[in-house]
Parts: structure tokens; sequence; C-alpha cells
């Protein structure tokens, strides 16, 4: 299509789009305006605002461009986050996307759902864990962005009351401790950092990668908040032994005198357990748990930014941490670490409670442990790796090599980028930081299908692996060194300095066969 229109200099930002499919000139100039705009988009839109307009379709492909270089959601086996809903409630996330949850007075409705008097949500999930409700008694929570949020509000309320009971008795409350394994995720690390807590972490040991409930409670003295447990660990996936947590503190508060909570950490479980453990003791069943989060966004099966923190009872929440305001046309409570956000996850959720009910919660979270079944089965029969994670637990198989002396969990993890698989590596935390194992996140979208195919190509990964000469003959081959100048370099090299020079030694190896195999 010709457009005689003549285009000024000035016209071209706002009327010629990415790629050029309206011609206005002779093919010299196009040539040069699409060079120079692609020149401009990427070393001035990423940094810098630009002075001129562009054509909505010219941004939406710019960014789209980008974005189709990602992995696809689906097939990143390394995050807990839901990936997939069902269309309706994806109309009901786009239809509530401009809510602003905060506007409580405007938005009634969608208040009600998470907030208000009659707390659906937060009623729902506190019957799940068997808070101790009467009748007509509303539970005491609050939803989040996610369960990092939720940590951080359920530590605040430890350390003021911790704070309250030590002013009371005449003693020091500047020193607050709290008790954790080395397993934990990352965001108690920022609470403890952040609202100046010390945190004490009981370390792991090959084979036990979880906190060890007898280690812990030795830890406990009379300045520590509460002893954090995890119902889900990030590493294996495997459900510590809170009721065994509880027993031990009991005992230790009567002969001191204490009265040192627990609060249990199951962003990744709290949305497990009960549909697959219904006997397992962890939740308010237990009379030291005084608060628990989860996570929305993970086996709660909402897409990302929605957790929820759950306490005992009104008790357990000290009121002076609790703030009201009337400038939005009406008093409303408010306990968050943000102030505004979206009201779609808080929709998403309630849809996702009422319409699977106990049922489909619990039939997807069978199916899901069923698929891990699958995929640790055939890992099994490979024969190449160690199962490091438990049956019972979390729907996850976290593994590593048998002998890694040839090649690494890293290179493996490598291999699988290539057929598309986000699987990733890592080392467990202190005194047992030897250990590499890969890790696997069943979620709801993840079939039988996709696990036996995962299987077939680590089978492959492992057959291009074992064709690589092993790490050091690649390294002795790379340097050209005597074997005792090899192992003195080795020396001063870390791990993953190591990792990294066997890895790009491959990478050069692989390419070098491509480009003589003849294909074009």
């Amino acid at each position: 299509m010709v457009l005689t229109k003549a285009v000024s200099e000035s016209d071209v930002s706002v009327h010629c789009t990415f790629a050029s499919r309206y011609v206005r000139t002779s093919l010299p100039s196009i040539y040069y305006i699409e060079i120079s705009l692609f020149i401009y988009l990427f070393n001035v839109y990423r940094y810098k605002m630009p002075e001129n307009s562009i054509p909505k379709e010219a941004a939406y492909q710019i960014i789209n461009d980008e974005l189709m270089l990602d992995g696809n959601p689906r097939l990143n086996l390394a995050s807990f986050v839901t990936t997939w809903m069902e269309p309706e409630c994806d109309k009901l996330i786009m239809d509530s996307i401009n809510k602003n949850y905060v506007d409580m007075d405007e938005y009634p409705v969608t208040t009600e759902l998470q907030a208000k008097k009659q707390n659906r949500c937060v009623n729902m999930i506190a019957n799940l864990f068997n808070a101790p409700l009467g009748d007509g008694d509303t539970a005491v929570g609050v939803g989040t962005v996610g369960s990092s949020e939720a940590i951080m509000l359920a530590g605040l309320a430890f350390k003021r009351k911790w704070q309250n009971k030590m002013k009371q008795l005449g003693k020091p409350c500047d020193k607050p401790n709290i008790v954790t394994g080395a397993n934990v995720q990352v965001c108690w690390e920022k609470f403890a950092r952040y609202f100046e807590v010390e945190l004490k972490e009981v370390k792991l040991s090959e084979g036990y990668y979880v906190m060890d409930p007898e280690k812990a409670v030795e830890m406990v003295d009379e300045n520590t908040i509460c002893v954090a447990a995890i119902l889900g660990s990030t590493l294996n996936g495997e459900f510590e032994d809170v009721k065994r947590l509880n027993d031990l503190l009991v005992e230790k508060n009567k002969e001191t005198g204490w009265d040192t909570p627990i609060h249990v950490d199951a962003a990744s479980g709290g949305f497990i357990a009960p549909f697959l453990y219904p006997e397992l003791e962890w939740d308010f069943r237990l009379p030291l748990v005084k608060s628990i989060n989860v996570s929305g966004h993970k086996y709660g099966l909402v897409y990302a930014g929605i957790g929820w923190v759950i306490w005992r009872n009104k008790e357990d929440l000290p009121e002076e941490l609790i703030f009201h305001i009337n400038y939005l046309g009406a008093d409303q409570p408010t306990f968050t670490l943000n102030f505004s956000k979206g009201s779609s996850q808080i929709i998403a959720q309630y849809y996702q409670l009422i319409r699977l009910g106990f049922e489909g919660y619990r039939n997807i979270m069978e199916n899901c442990q069923e698929n891990a079944l699958v995929l640790k089965n055939g890992l099994e029969k490979t024969g190449r790796f160690n199962i490091v994670s438990k049956d019972e637990g979390v729907p996850l198989v976290a593994f590593s090599l048998k002998d890694n002396s040839r090649h690494t969990e890293f290179e493996v993890s490598d291999m699988l980028r290539r057929s598309g698989w986000i699987v990733p590596a890592y080392t467990m935390p202190a005194n047992a930081q030897h250990v590499t194992v890969l890790r696997v996140v069943i979620r709801e979208d993840f079939s039988r299908t996709l696990a036996e195919r995962l299987v077939i190509d680590i089978e492959k990964a492992l057959v291009e692996l074992d064709s690589f000469p092993s790490r050091i003959t690649q390294k002795l081959i790379a340097t050209g060194t005597e074997e005792e100048e090899y192992h003195k370099a080795v020396v001063k090299k870390t791990a993953i300095e190591v990792q990294r020079e066997v890895t790009n030694a491959w990478r050069k190896m692989v390419a070098d066969r491509k480009k003589t195999n003849g294909v074009c």
C-alpha cells in the first residue's frame, strides 16, 4: 500500500510503526528510518523516557518482541507459583484489575471478599487450618502481596508482644532473636535484618535438610520471640515436624516459665497438608502455634501476588499494630506493609475456594503427588540419580547425580534449557553446601505426559554430556599444564569458577561441532 501524504520529520515517531508496514517514501529513506528507530529503541527506550510519542501498536510490538525471549511459564519447573488458571477466573481478574483494594467504601463487595467483618477468604483459610473459632467468631487475618509480607507482619506481631512482656517484667527488650532452620526462605533473613532481630539458624547436615526440633529448642532463650517451622522446605519440599517442636517447646516453657510460641511458614504446604495429610498435626490444633502464613499464589492456585497470614486469636495480634483511617470514606483498620494494591488476586482466590471446594483441591493435590511419583520413578530407573526429596511433603522431586566427577548438576540444568525446560540446580545451605541438587516443582499444569517427556529429555542430556570429555580432562586440555600445576590452580579457584570454566569449554566444543556438521 502506497500513501501519497508527505511525512514531516517530526511526524515519523508518531506515525511510523516498528517494522514499517506503511511505505511513505523511497526505500533508502525507509531503511534509514528503520535503522534509526531500531537504534533509538534499544539505546534510549531502555533507560530514558523518549521525547516524542509512538503508536500504540509500535509500543506493544517493541515490548512483546522482547518478551518472546522469555521461557515458557509452564516449563518453568523452578517456580512454585501458579502459571495457569481457568478462563472464567482470568476474566474476573481482568474485570477487577482497575479496582484498588484499599478503597473499601467504594468497592464494598470486593472488600467483603477479603477484609470486612464477615471476612470470607480469611475465615475459609482459618477453618482449613483448624483455628479455634466459636459460633459467630470472625477469624483474625489479612491478605498480603505474598508470604514474604505475611511473614514480616507475623514477625512484627511476635516482636511487639515479646517487647510488651519484657517491659512489664522490667527486663531489657533490645536484643530479640528468632530460631529457624538454615533452610528458611530468604524472606526470614530480610525480616531479621530489616527489623533488627537476631536470626539463630539450626544448621543442616547431609541427608537431613530440615530443622531439627531438638536442636531448635536448645537454641531458645528468654529473648526468643518465636520459633519458625517450615511446612514444605524450599530445598526439598519436606515438612518439618511441627508437632515434635510443639511438644518439646511446651516442656521447655514449663521448666523456664517462658511462653515461647511457634509460627508456621506454610507458604508451600498450607494448601497441601489439609487435603493430602488431614491427620498431620501442624496447625492451630497445636497450642503453641500462634500464626500461620500461606501463599495463595502457590498451591492456593492463584497467579502471583497473593498471600495470607492467619492468627490464632485476637490476643496474638497486638492492637497497637493496627492502624485506622477514614479519609477514603469510612473507618477501616489496616495492618499491612504497603497500602494500595489490586483487588484482582483476592477475587481470584475467592473464585478458587468456592469453585474447587475441598474436593477439588484434594483432587488437584493428589494428581500433583501422583505426577511427582511418575517423575521420581523415571529418574530412579536411569540409575544415575539419588532422590533427595521425600514422598510426604510438597509435590516436587529434588535429586542429585550419584557420580558428579565427570559432569555436574549445573551442566545437566544447562543442557535441559536447550529443550525449553527450566530446572534449577543449587547447593544446600551451611553444613551441607557440598551437596548440589536439581529440583522439579510439580504444579497443577504439569501433566503426566510432561513428566514422562522430562525424563526422556534428562536421559538425552546425560547421553550428550557423557560424550564430552570429563571435567578433569577438559581442564587439562584447556590449560595445557602439567597435572601438578593443574591441581595448584584448582585450589586457588572457587567451585563456581571451575564450573563456569568447564561449562564454557564444552559449550565451545558443541559450537565447533555444529560449524562442521554440514547443516545450514
